[in-house]
């Protein structure tokens, strides 16, 4: 780790929450594989910004991007993605975790808010660490979808225009 760097161990960032629990600082926590990071992405961690005082992004390593996204992917590796991640103002920590859902990483850290983004709204895609947020007490928001923003779609644009 360097020093400046807002790349923590899950470790590391839990023996700072009880300093931050406090001092009545809201830890806010949102996860994903941010693979071409675009804006929809910034403009979510801005979204969970507003939720909180401590923005930490749990980040899908390597491995665990290519279980959920296949053998292709990531585009970028871990260590990119956190930099690039790290580089925003709204963000205050990264951490890279191996497994496939967030929940150990969730009930070890126990921010106060989880964030999703709206495709997890209502059931209409699974959410496993909605029970365990709720277990330790804490509550999960639901951020809004920009269209026409994923990275899914990005690689799409990229193969037509090779074609």
């Amino acid at each position: 780790m360097r020093p400046g760097s807002k790349f923590r161990t899950l470790e590391e960032l839990a023996a700072c929450r009880q300093t931050w629990r406090e001092n009545g600082k809201t830890v806010v926590w949102t996860n994903g594989c941010f693979d071409l990071l675009h804006a929809g992405h910034v403009r979510s961690f801005r979204d969970a910004r507003a939720f909180g005082d401590i923005l930490i992004v749990g980040l899908n390593s390597d491995a665990g991007v290519r279980s959920l996204k296949g053998e292709s992917r990531p585009i970028v590796n871990q260590s990119e993605r956190a930099e690039m991640i790290a580089a925003l103002e709204m963000v205050d920590y990264v951490t890279i975790f191996d497994e496939s859902t967030p929940v150990a990483a969730l009930e070890r850290l126990q921010p106060d808010v989880h964030c999703k983004s709206a495709e997890y709204a209502d059931g209409a895609k699974p959410m496993p660490e909605r029970e365990a947020v709720l277990r330790y007490g804490g509550r999960v928001e639901i951020l809004p979808l920009y269209p026409g923003l994923s990275t899914t779609q990005i690689i799409e644009r990229i193969a037509q225009c090779r074609r």
